[in-house]
């Protein structure tokens, strides 16, 4: 099969009347949820209290000023461990197919642990994960 009738093919599949159902399902969805919005803001009650325009805030009062400075470490400790925990997924793909992937899967994979190590021994020399100051 030659390019030239693979791409009489695509674009012969690809007209915009195959694609009419989809358009017609996201302007139906867009209408129902514009609709349900509507009304359920002009059937549902409007009592405004003090109560209900304060802010949440989990039943605790609230005190002091929420601009005081607050240490870094609890953010830091997020931050790698959403950074780590990312990069463990992509462990997971290789476990799927390591048979597949060979000795040049293997290397990949540990190019990427060693990489993954290197960068823990340095979180771990800079102290980023010691609570004491």
């Amino acid at each position: 099969m030659s390019w030239i009738s693979f791409l009489a093919d695509a674009s012969a599949s690809n007209s915009a009347s195959n694609f009419f159902p989809i358009g017609l399902q996201l302007i139906f969805a867009a209408g129902f949820v514009a609709t349900m919005i509507g009304v359920s803001a002009w059937v549902g009650p409007k009592r405004k209290t003090t109560d209900k325009l304060a802010s949440f805030t989990s039943g605790i009062e609230t005190h002091g000023n929420a601009r005081q400075p607050m240490a870094i470490k609890y953010f830091l400790v997020a931050i790698l461990f959403v950074l780590f925990d990312v990069e463990v997924i992509f462990f997971y793909p290789y476990a799927v197919n390591f048979r597949d992937l060979g000795w040049e899967g293997f290397m990949a994979v540990f190019m990427f642990v060693t990489f993954f190590m290197i960068g823990f021994i340095y979180i771990i020399k800079k102290g980023a994960l010691k609570w004491e100051d």
